[in-house]
């Protein structure tokens, strides 16, 4: 079956979906979390995953966010789904649920040569803060450092 957005319903993830989330890393990048990593994020109560599920099976999605102000530490999109918009339809779903909960901004990092996710969180109204020159062990490449506000401020 094909991952279409209006087949696609965004869920929060608990600790029993470690082993989904090591499934969902490995699918996503070259350096998985294990599943000890997993469980061990999930204990941390500011800590929450976000999955997307069609016809009850878990895809290739996770967001994860930090507490009082939202840090979007990571959005694993795959490139199939990607391409269909979902990533931004998680995004935002975690954005909305943050705002919920009382928290005014959202920060992010992403490293200067992604250029669909700089795409993707400027779409979403994240705009560029900062930058960390040689943040990434694996390439010395910068950080760009995007922010943006969810709440008006008062």
């Amino acid at each position: 079956m094909s991952l279409t957005a209006g087949d696609t319903a965004p869920r929060r993830l608990t600790a029993g979906d470690a082993a989904a989330m090591q499934a969902l890393e490995a699918a996503c990048f070259s350096l998985p979390w294990s599943e000890e990593q997993c469980r061990a994020a999930f204990s941390q109560q500011a800590f929450v995953a976000y999955g997307l599920e069609e016809a009850g099976v878990l895809q290739g999605f996770s967001l994860y966010q930090a507490a009082d102000e939202l840090e979007v530490l990571n959005l694993a999109v795959l490139p199939v789904a990607r391409r269909q918009g979902l990533g931004e339809r998680l995004l935002r779903t975690a954005l909305q649920e943050a705002e919920k909960t009382g928290i005014n901004r959202a920060l992010l990092e992403v490293r200067t040569g992604n250029a669909p996710a700089i795409a993707l969180y400027e779409k979403c109204g994240f705009v560029r803060v900062g930058k960390r020159p040689r943040y990434y062990a694996d390439t010395g490449e910068d950080a760009l450092i995007y922010q943006c506000d969810l709440a008006p401020q008062d």
